[in-house]
């Protein structure tokens, strides 16, 4: 039978707690989704089958430009990497499977936000374990408008349009099987949620100086005294990646905002012995959030943006947006000689160095002649939607899916004054790699059966203490000879023994459940079960 327009059964999913009132219900990892799928019929309804199911998919697609003709595609990728289901008791369904006509009928699911994936989710094409696991790591939702929000605000997770990570509860009712013999759905429903991960933070990246394009640790700028005029000296500017930025979980609403501060190095080597160091101007801070995505398996997490640019199957999205922008003119240079010098550990480089204190001379560096060196604190703070702050911008944590990736970069502008007149003040600027992470929720914690509940205790049950041992038989030397060995001809023992029944008599290795012994003058050891001999 097939049912149309009002007989359809209307299908309602409600969730519990606060996260039932939420515009758009967000979780993280190990939360737990609780709540119930109500079922109304208008007419008597035949119901096979409930399904209810918790999935995460993720889509992506990149268009292919040709260069010879006008004409274009595309390439698409599909994957869906989570999908839990809800059992269904036999109680919860109408009695013979027949809903009467206007009865509601409630189906209650719970589900436990996992951590990880299964490691086959991406089919093992991973080129080492580090690509693996990251993996294995459910990604946030992204680039669903729908779900992108704050309260009832409408956000930009500066996602495009080609990458999408959704997830939500899924409910099918069937009844009754088509021409085919497969079920026929007659009402379904979904509930979108918002997923954000709890990502911890890992090590700094490690940036290997002329190789990586994307990141610039440290960059030398060769300022002159004026427009047309001598050289003064060069300037260096160095840093090192900065503390994660820590996302609040979902459930936990605070006002404070998310913030982390990064170290900004600079030194002076002077052109002659009377040059002074430029005045510093002013720093501006931007962030670039790129969206890395593929429409086929990631073999490898992205490092490069130049290797998405030109390709058919993947390709980069990059957003921008400014952090801040404040003068520094009052930062004072610190005057150094070459005797302050420190040594630098063999072996050592500043670039993967997150403890840096001390920025290596220039190329044109001269050891008769001092240095300058200052330090600048930058402030770090993410543009969230708060009180008082308008932004519309959303963050998800740093992450390397099997199909896309979200990365950020800091990039540091910094401009100076020379002493002469100049068309336009010289600047300086590096790209510092950062990571956004997201704390887990304190109040989560994983769920486990009875079955292995009643195991953890066994386990952690203290172990049960031995009874007394029996006594220790005692032995005493016996004077005389004694008789050969009947299984080791020729040899003796130097002692005989007595137990302490005091029997006297001279126990042969057969009596003592000695394993048997054979000598020979030469060969090799071989060990069984029942002897050891010589072969």
């Amino acid at each position: 039978m097939v049912y149309r327009g009002k007989d359809k059964p209307l299908v309602q999913i409600d969730l519990a707690d606060d996260q039932g009132k939420a515009f758009i219900p967000s979780y993280t990892s190990l939360d737990q989704i609780r709540g119930t799928v109500t079922i109304t019929t208008p007419v008597e309804t035949k119901i096979d089958q409930v399904q209810i199911g918790f999935e995460g998919v993720c889509k992506t697609f990149v268009e292919k430009v040709a260069t010879s003709s006008p004409t274009h595609g595309r390439t698409e990728a599909f994957q869906n990497f989570l999908r839990l289901g809800q059992p269904i008791q036999e109680a919860d369904y109408p009695a013979d499977r027949i809903a009467k006509a206007g009865e509601t009928y409630t189906f209650p699911f719970i589900f436990v936000v996992p951590e990880e994936l299964l490691p086959q989710v991406c089919g093992g094409h991973e080129t080492d374990d580090v690509v693996h696991e990251a993996h294995k790591i459910p990604p946030p939702t992204l680039g669903d408008p729908m779900t992108a929000v704050w309260g009832k605000s409408m956000m930009d997770d500066m996602a495009p349009d080609m990458a999408k990570v959704a997830y939500g509860i899924r409910t099918k009712v069937s009844g009754g099987r088509d021409s085919n013999g497969k079920h026929m759905v007659i009402g379904e429903a979904v509930k979108k949620i918002r997923f954000i991960p709890a990502i911890p933070e890992h090590p700094p990246l490690v940036v290997m100086e002329g190789k990586d394009d994307d990141y610039r640790l440290r960059q030398e700028k060769k300022i002159k005294k004026g427009t047309l005029q001598g050289k003064l000296g060069t300037l260096v500017m160095e840093s090192v990646q900065p503390p994660s930025l820590r996302l609040h979980p979902p459930s936990r609403k605070t006002c404070y905002a998310i913030s982390t501060t990064a170290s900004i190095f600079l030194r002076f080597d002077p052109a002659t012995a009377d040059a002074e160091p430029p005045r510093l101007g002013m720093l501006v801070t931007k962030l670039k959030v790129g969206t890395f995505f593929s429409s086929k398996a990631l073999m490898q997490i992205p490092k490069r943006s130049n290797d998405f640019h030109y390709s058919n199957t993947q390709s980069l999205y990059v957003d921008s947006l400014q952090l801040s922008s404040r003068c520094v003119s009052a930062v004072q240079w610190n005057k150094q000689t070459s005797d302050s010098l420190p040594r630098r550990e063999s072996g050592g480089s500043t670039l993967s160095n997150p403890s840096l204190t001390f920025v290596e001379p220039s190329s044109t560096y001269r050891e008769e002649l001092p240095y300058y060196i200052a330090r600048i604190f930058v402030p770090v703070t993410l543009p969230e939607k708060a009180e008082g702050n308008n932004s519309n911008k959303l963050f998800v944590p740093t992450f390397h899916a099997c199909l896309l990736s979200r990365v950020y970069v800091l990039h540091f502008y910094l401009s100076c004054h020379t002493p002469g007149a100049s068309i336009m003040d010289p600047s300086i600027h590096i790209k510092i790699p950062i990571q956004v992470s997201a704390d887990p929720n304190p109040d989560a914690r994983p769920t486990i059966s009875e079955d292995e509940a009643q195991a953890i205790a066994r386990r952690q049950q203290p172990a049960e203490t031995p009874g007394p041992l029996p006594p220790r038989p005692t032995y005493e030397e016996a004077t005389g000879s004694v008789p050969p060995s009947p299984v080791s001809p020729g040899f003796e023992f130097a002692a005989g023994w007595r137990g302490a029944a005091g029997d006297g008599a001279a126990r042969s290795t057969e009596s003592l459940g000695l394993p048997d012994y054979a000598v020979h003058t030469t060969g090799r050891l071989t060990v069984s079960s029942t002897a050891t001999r010589f072969s």
